[in-house]
């Protein structure tokens, strides 16, 4: 049995970051990270489309307002630092409805609010920024980017394991026993004894949160996002970012279209129910797992309240001429046949019994564990200020 200061739940983006500062600021202790995966960044990390967010939409003051700002900084420090790939491109939040301005406007003062880089701009402007969108007035935030994260999440695991640390592999853990003098893991990989542990579990974070003895105050209920990838021949029809004014009656930003930082242009995503927690696939079917969303009552509720919008967005997974036309109100020569299917990514969506969404990030200490019980967008792009706000937490107890 291994037994280590600090081990971590969980490959992703987050946990590697976490790891990461503790050994920054800690260089002698001793971390491990455990992957259930064969490969880290595997699942919510690695499958999304790589913006790298300036912090415009949150409400200013707010965990994900503060630290995308400082995060962002830090994680494009750190890819200067290290030769990862990322292109601070710039970006436009389009209104192309009238309704919409008053929303557009609202989205300004918050970045203003929020130190965000960002000029309300006219008609004119938007078309030498993009000029195949159609849009009457729009925010432009020359500052939000793209990066590549799955390259982030290798540069980390190497300096990780350059310090003395591991990166343990097809590691899932199967039972925690959380006890006044440490915290014992059993893994696929074995038994791991820690001092204390930090649970960065993504989509399987409230399962693992009660494995340690603490009852989550949110539940995951997943969430696919469906993508399609354009042609070579229509990538000149978006040169950065291109997104919609998001609805706020609706907790996802709407279909987008985004640079990819290795080339290419990416469309969408959708937001529909994924019917397992790992669902990359309409077909992907875990009974277990939908009837947890099914009778949550959080999923209950939230399902009466958006249930129009609901099957809007399961009609665009099942149409492509469907999923065409909501693109087609940003950029109105955009075709099907200028679209080819890319994959999908899963949203770890936290919600409360009451059917809210958990809507700032969630970390919670329990005895020797500390949850991070949701991580949403701008997770990834706050990742490394995240991994410091824990090793805050730990720091009093680790310091003894």
């Amino acid at each position: 049995m291994q037994t280590v200061d600090v081990a971590i739940i969980g490959g992703g983006i987050v946990g590697l970051a976490t790891a990461y500062q503790l050994i920054q600021r800690y260089p002698v202790r001793r971390v491990t990270v455990l992957e259930k995966e064969s490969s880290v960044a595997f699942h919510q990390t690695g499958r999304n489309s790589g913006v790298m967010h300036s912090g415009i939409y949150y409400k200013p003051g707010t965990l994900r307002a503060t630290n995308c700002r400082s995060g962002k900084l830090a994680l494009e420090n750190f890819c200067k630092d290290h030769g990862v790939a990322y292109d601070v491109c710039g970006k436009v939040i389009v209104a192309v409805d009238p309704k919409e301005l008053g929303q557009l406007q609202k989205i300004y003062e918050r970045g203003q609010a929020n130190g965000v880089q960002c000029t309300m701009i006219d008609r004119a402007r938007l078309c030498e920024l993009e000029p195949h969108t159609a849009g009457i007035q729009a925010i432009h935030v020359p500052e939000a980017g793209i990066v590549d994260y799955p390259g982030v999440c290798h540069k980390l695991v190497e300096l990780i394991r350059a310090k003395g640390s591991e990166v343990i592999l097809n590691a899932r853990v199967t039972h925690i026993d959380s006890r006044s003098d440490g915290v014992t893991l059993d893994t696929t990989a074995g038994e791991i004894r820690a001092h204390y542990a930090v649970n960065c579990a993504g989509l399987h974070s409230d399962r693992v949160t009660a494995l340690g003895g603490q009852r989550p105050d949110v539940k995951i209920v997943p969430f696919r996002g469906e993508y399609f990838e354009l042609k070579p021949s229509a990538h000149h029809l978006c040169r950065t970012l291109i997104y919609p004014v998001p609805d706020p009656n609706f907790p996802f930003l709407g279909v987008h279209f985004t640079r990819l930082i290795h080339g290419g242009v990416e469309c969408g995503p959708n937001a529909v129910l994924a019917f397992a927690r790992e669902g990359y696939h309409f077909w992907n079917f875990n009974l277990a797992d939908l009837w947890e969303s099914l009778t949550y009552r959080g999923f209950q509720r939230i399902a009466m309240k958006h249930w129009r919008t609901g099957l809007g967005e399961m009609w665009r997974s099942l149409s492509k001429a469907a999923f065409v036309r909501a693109l087609q109100r940003l950029v109105p020569e955009i075709r099907a046949e200028d679209m080819e299917t890319a994959p999908s990514g899963v949203r770890a969506q936290a919600l409360t019994p009451e059917g809210n969404l958990a809507e700032d990030f969630l970390i919670q200490e329990h005895d020797r564990i500390v949850n991070v019980n949701n991580a949403p967008s701008p997770a990834a792009t706050a990742s490394l200020n995240i991994g410091r706000l824990i090793v805050d937490k730990l720091a009093p107890r680790l310091e003894v």
